[in-house]
């Protein structure tokens, strides 16, 4: 159950770390101290209810038919591999410093509206939670659950650092440099988790 717990979590935070418009808005609003509690909470339920889908739904699915698990684990890490080549050459183009918008503070409504936006109307996030996550944790019956418990925490740990330690952060990702970090690291996660994926098939 532990390497359950372990992957999920790493798998998980891996995938929503990589900088994208969900995170760049969710870092936006930390920054600018503007209704960052309900940007987090509905960023990461969002998460907790794909990602439970996708665990749910692959886990029978995988017991109808013996021979989808090699095969969304073989897809799973080509993904993750690749995924990991976007981030690498995110890293080698050079970052962008994110600075907070100015202007007039927005109204909660409208902030809730983009942010649920963000998420829900965003392909990869569908690919990357019911996906690749629900057919990931089915390497790991009977602990699914436990990848995808550890999945979710994940996203709350990883949305609620975004959101409340912007304000520490704020010095460090005007820098287009801490960007390139990040991509770097984010790129060496994926392509660990997908190695590990290989070398269960084995």
């Amino acid at each position: 159950m532990l390497q359950a717990l372990l992957a999920g979590f790493a798998t998980s935070f891996g995938l929503i770390a990589a900088i994208g418009a969900q995170n760049a808005f969710v870092l936006r609003q930390g920054l600018r101290r503007e209704h960052v509690g309900p940007v987090v909470a509905i960023c990461a339920l969002s998460d907790a209810v794909l990602i439970a889908a996708g665990v749910g739904g692959f886990g029978a699915l995988v017991r109808a038919t013996p021979w989808l698990g090699p095969l969304m684990m073989w897809m799973g890490a080509a993904f993750l591999f690749y995924y990991g080549a976007l981030r690498f050459r995110a890293a080698l183009r050079g970052g962008a410093a994110l600075m907070p918008a100015e202007g007039q503070s927005v109204p909660l409504g409208r902030t809730i509206l983009t942010c649920l936006l963000f998420t829900w109307a965003n392909p990869h996030v569908y690919l990357d939670t019911v996906v690749l996550l629900g057919g990931i944790s089915a390497q790991y019956e009977p602990h699914q659950w436990a990848f995808g418990l550890a999945g979710a925490a994940a996203s709350l740990t990883f949305f609620s650092l975004l959101g409340f330690g912007a304000r520490l952060m704020a010095p460090l990702f005007a820098k287009p440099k801490a960007w390139v970090v990040l991509e770097t690291l984010v790129g060496c996660t994926m392509w660990l988790i997908a190695g590990s994926l290989l070398l269960r098939g084995l």
